[in-house]
């Protein structure tokens, strides 16, 4: 029987080893020593942590020096009662066992939504009803029409609501990306190849992540969808997809390696490979290659230089002026996939609610995931409803 949403909703990640993996110090370098978004700080800004599976880890990210200045966990929030106790009594907060609870705690300005993405835009919507604002963790939602309803209410209401992928703002690397594009006149674009791995060796929980419908095409859902929204802040929308995918060491019933191949409305094409399978002490690189009309550009692509904990690497290729080769390196600092903290304060304070050009690329990913679960249904290549993605174009 297939779980309930508010199961479903409530049952975030059992754990998230990419987040494990990069350390405080990564993220300190990342966002707050070299992003050159600093806030002035006052007081840390109260949050309610909601889902303390992979909240957890939220929290732990929090209570670090360099991210407490900005927030400071207030309350703690899980449908699991002795679980929502018990990470309150840790940390001394107040605990709730009902969001509708902590939504009426007048003391919590700000809510991190940290539950599986089924059903989060209904929740999502009922905070930005009680007044409050959100940081949240992609996919924003599974059903790219709900999470376009819940983002135009947040505007409607003069919310603001953040995620790590797409951010708000776009990190160093695809702004370093777009620089170049534009710089060096390289043209439309022609091609993508982006790569992620990690080593898994899961059991079945009972968990979403053991279900096809919650977790369609597992390894890019969880770990692929990354890729999927960095290459449409560069490409656009899609007009089809298809996919490959096999179980090779897994025990769910979810694959653990696979491809997603996409053909963007602009004809560019891309390929999304995501695995958990590969142990060779790169995990989690978020590799692209890119190929324009007059050059390519390559992010953490082959065997890493010894900066590659707290940048991205970045090279372009293409014909200089003078016949010759031209090629351009520059290590910008990690960003994309990472939360933008200070950025979210800011946006707090200037009460920024989300763009409409931050409406489209959210809608646009998820509308590309909802075809991807469809061609996991039908094991066919199949098209991407753009309805939603024409809308939000509109508004921009």
């Amino acid at each position: 029987m297939e779980p309930s949403v508010e199961s479903a909703i409530f049952s975030s990640s059992s754990h998230n080893n990419r987040f494990r993996y990069l350390s405080f110090n990564l993220l300190k370098n990342t966002f707050l020593k070299t992003n050159g978004c600093h806030p002035r700080i006052r007081k840390p800004v109260p949050i309610g942590i909601v889902g303390l599976n992979f909240g957890q880890h939220l929290i732990d990210h929090l209570s670090a020096p360099e991210n407490s200045r900005y927030f400071k966990v207030a309350a703690v929030c899980d449908q699991v009662h002795a679980k929502a106790q018990a990470v309150g009594d840790r940390l001394g907060v107040k605990s709730y066992a009902d969001l509708d609870h902590l939504l009426a705690d007048g003391e919590i300005p700000v809510v991190g939504l940290f539950t599986g993405p089924v059903g989060r835009a209904a929740l999502l919507k009922r905070i930005f009803r009680a007044g409050k604002d959100v940081m949240t963790t992609k996919p924003f939602e599974a059903d790219p029409v709900r999470a376009e309803e819940a983002l135009e209410e947040a505007c409607r209401l003069k919310r603001v609501v953040h995620l790590n992928s797409p951010t708000a703002e776009h990190a160093h690397d695809l702004a370093q990306i777009a620089r170049w594009r534009e710089d060096y006149d390289l043209g439309r674009p022609i091609g993508a190849r982006g790569d992620v791995w990690v080593s898994y060796r899961e059991k079945a929980d009972g968990s979403w992540y053991d279900d096809p419908k919650l977790c369609p095409v597992a390894p890019i859902f969880r770990l692929g969808i990354y890729l999927i929204n960095d290459l449409v802040a560069m490409f656009g929308a899609a007009d089809e997809v298809q996919i490959l995918q096999s179980r090779v060491f897994t025990e769910r019933p979810t694959p653990d390696n696979a491809q997603l191949g996409i053909r963007f409305k602009n004809g560019a094409l891309a390929n999304v490979f995501a695995s958990f399978c590969v142990e060779d002490s790169l995990p989690y690189r978020n590799s692209l290659t890119i190929n324009f009309e007059r050059g390519t550009i390559f992010r953490n692509t082959g065997v890493p230089g010894p900066d590659s904990s707290s940048v991205m690497e970045l090279t372009l290729v293409r014909h200089g002026r003078t016949g010759k080769r031209l090629v351009k390196r520059k290590n910008v600092p990690l960003g994309s996939g990472f939360y933008q903290w200070p950025q979210f304060l800011r946006a707090l304070r200037q009460r920024e609610s989300p763009s409409p050009a931050f409406i489209r690329d959210t809608v646009a990913g998820l509308r590309i995931i909802d075809a991807m679960k469809r061609a996991d249904q039908t094991a066919s290549v199949v098209k991407v409803d753009n309805d939603a993605f024409v809308r939000a174009a509109r508004a921009a």
